[in-house]
C-alpha cells in the first residue's frame, strides 16, 4: 500500500507562485498515476490535476489549466504541483493521491475508488 506526504503548503500573495511536492513510499511508485485535489472550507473536494505513471501525460481541471503545472520524478518518488499566479480563490488543502492499473492519469478521475490519500498540505493566497 503507498503512502504519501506533501509539503511545501504556506501563505502566498495573490499573483504569487508555490510548488508542492508529494513523496510516496511503500509501493511501485512508477506503477501509479498520481493527482491532486483540493478541497477549501466549506466545500467539496475538487480535482486539480494528474500526471500518468511515466509523466508524459497530464490532464488538467478547469481551475488549474493555464495556471499550474504538474509533474513527477519516478527516482525521486516524488510529484509536484507548481502554481502560478495564484489567486485567492485557490485557498484549499491540497491533497496527493494515487492510482494503481494502467497508470493513466485520467484514471485519477474515473476510478471509482483512489488507492491512497495524504494528508493535505494547506495553501493560503492572501494580501
Amino acid at each position: 500500500q503507498v503512502q504519501l506526504v506533501e509539503s511545501g503548503g504556506g501563505l502566498v500573495r495573490p499573483g504569487g507562485s508555490l510548488k508542492l511536492s508529494c513523496v510516496a513510499s511503500g509501493g511501485t511508485f512508477s506503477s501509479y498515476a498520481m493527482g491532486w485535489f483540493r478541497q477549501a472550507p466549506g466545500k467539496e473536494r475538487e480535482f486539480v490535476a494528474a500526471v500518468n505513471w511515466a509523466g508524459t501525460s497530464t490532464y488538467y481541471g478547469d481551475s488549474a489549466r493555464g495556471r499550474f503545472t504538474i509533474s513527477r520524478d519516478n527516482a525521486k518518488n516524488t510529484i509536484y504541483l507548481q502554481m502560478n499566479s495564484l489567486k485567492p480563490e485557490d485557498t484549499a488543502v491540497y491533497i496527493c493521491t494515487a492510482k494503481g492499473g494502467s497508470g493513466a492519469a485520467t484514471t485519477i478521475v474515473t476510478a471509482r475508488e483512489l488507492d491512497a490519500w495524504g494528508q493535505g498540505a494547506l495553501v493560503t493566497v492572501s494580501s
